[in-house]
């Protein structure tokens, strides 16, 4: 039976929210973990779990799908995705998960500013207007002149430069709309199960058993969330989904309240509603482009 591609906006919606569970629920498993395990063992579990996910998912046509139509564009890809992952694990290990998604929401307001240099894009006043509203958002968040280096110390640090590398994985996914779907899965799964697994030796430790869960758990939550976001941007247009990837900020509120206790304070409520503002009208703007 062929896929039912028709446009079905609720479907969509509802694809986009099932993905951004999936997403702070990796997160959630991944900082309770980096309180045992080795970055790089955490990491790598992400990585060749979600392998193994997008592996079944390919089925019969894992031949064909694992053939790119651009395949150093994909690998480039991948090493953004793991210079993200990398960065943003270490920035979770002393960050709130609501402060830390947060400050990945500039991830459409730096990609507005990188699409100009990377993708010859013209940027206009209005636009621009959205962009400042952004960073405006994050200096609130980050607080910067707060004593020491700012509000949370070096995991802010690692945090903004994994927003840097996610919106270059970003231009890039635009880059190979040809491929499908699911070969962009199999290229950032299996390139980031390679590379950390070549790390892994140096830095094993044996986990419990009720942790192998967790770490499989890892895999299984980022390659489903890939798939559900797939699902999302092929049910309805990507101007009505994307907005619905804010709803991760309730979810991260929610699981860093019960797990770890912590609640963003007001200064970090009004940085996510400045950002958060920024990213709507940047995407308004460009649907109306």
């Amino acid at each position: 039976m062929a896929p039912d591609l028709r446009e079905n906006r609720t479907r969509g919606i509802l694809w986009m929210l099932a993905t951004m569970f999936c997403f702070i629920t990796l997160d959630t498993l991944v900082k309770y973990l980096l309180e045992s395990y080795s970055l790089v063992e955490v990491t790598w579990a992400r990585f060749f779990f979600a392998t193994i996910v997008g592996i079944i998912a390919c089925g019969p046509r894992l031949g064909q799908v694992a053939v790119s139509r651009h395949p150093k564009q994909q690998l480039l890809r991948s090493v953004f995705l793991m210079a993200t992952t990398g960065m943003f694990n270490a920035g979770i290990r002393t960050v709130p998960l609501a402060t830390a998604t947060t400050i990945m929401f500039l991830n459409p307001v730096l990609v507005t500013v990188l699409a100009i240099p990377l993708l010859g894009e013209k940027v206009g006043l209005q636009r621009w207007m959205g962009v400042i509203l952004g960073f405006l958002g994050a200096l609130i968040v980050v607080r910067p002149w707060q004593e020491g280096m700012g509000a949370y110390g070096y995991g802010v640090i690692f945090l903004l430069v994994a927003a840097v590398f996610n919106a270059n994985y970003q231009i890039l996914t635009r880059r190979v709309r040809g491929d499908d779907p699911l070969t962009s899965l199999l290229y950032t799964a299996a390139a980031g199960a390679l590379v950390t697994s070549l790390l892994l030796p140096w830095f094993w430790q044996w986990p419990r058993a009720f942790d192998w869960l967790l770490l499989v758990g890892t895999g299984v939550a980022g390659g489903l969330g890939h798939l559900f976001l797939i699902r999302a941007f092929r049910s309805a247009p990507a101007s009505v989904v994307a907005p619905f990837s804010y709803s991760s900020l309730v979810w991260a509120t929610i699981f860093g309240f019960v797990i770890f206790g912590d609640w963003p304070d007001l200064w970090t409520w009004a940085g996510a509603a400045l950002i958060i503002g920024s990213g709507l009208y940047i995407f308004s703007r460009e649907r109306s482009a």
